[in-house]
C-alpha cells in the first residue's frame, strides 16, 4: 500500500483491490437506498484510480462524485466542511474543482492520508452514509 518516493518520505496510496473492493459496496448500498450512485476514488495528488456509475446514474453524478474525491483528498478533510463564506468562494476560486457537498471523504489508513472518496447521486446523507459503509468494508480509518 506504500510506494517509496524518497528515503525520508512515504506516500500512501489506497490499493487496487481495496479501491475494487468500495465500488463494489458504493454499488450495493446504492441499489439498497434506491440510489444510481456515482463513485470516484482519487489518491493523494488527486490522480483518478477508480470509478464507476451505476446503470441510470445521472451524467452530473460522474463529474460532482470527481470532484468530491479531489477535494477530500486535497484537504484531508470530508466535504461539507466549509463555512458559509468560503462554500462559494473558495470553489469559485479553484475554478469549480473543490466543492462543500457532502459525500466526499478522505481515505486513512493507520492514520495516513492514502487518498479520497467521493459519491454522487442520492441526497446528501445518502451520499454521506454510504461513504461511511464503504469505509467499514475496506478497513479505512473512519472519520
Amino acid at each position: 500500500m506504500s510506494q517509496k518516493i524518497s528515503p525520508t518520505r512515504q506516500v500512501s496510496v489506497i490499493t487496487a483491490q481495496a479501491a475494487l473492493n468500495a465500488l463494489s459496496t458504493a454499488l450495493t448500498e446504492g441499489a439498497n437506498a434506491q440510489v444510481r450512485v456515482s463513485v470516484a476514488i482519487v489518491d493523494p495528488g488527486m490522480n483518478l484510480l477508480a470509478f464507476i456509475k451505476a446503470d441510470g446514474a445521472t451524467a452530473h453524478s460522474a463529474e460532482t462524485s470527481r470532484r468530491k474525491a479531489n477535494t477530500a483528498a486535497s484537504t484531508g478533510r470530508a466535504t461539507g466542511w466549509m463555512p458559509a463564506d468560503l462554500a462559494l468562494t473558495l470553489p469559485m476560486a479553484a475554478g469549480n474543482l473543490l466543492t462543500n457537498i457532502p459525500g466526499g471523504i478522505p481515505l486513512r489508513f493507520d492514520g495516513q492520508l492514502s487518498g479520497g472518496l467521493g459519491i454522487a447521486g442520492g441526497t446528501v446523507e445518502q451520499d454521506a452514509a454510504i461513504a461511511q459503509a464503504i469505509l467499514k468494508s475496506i478497513g479505512a480509518d473512519s472519520i
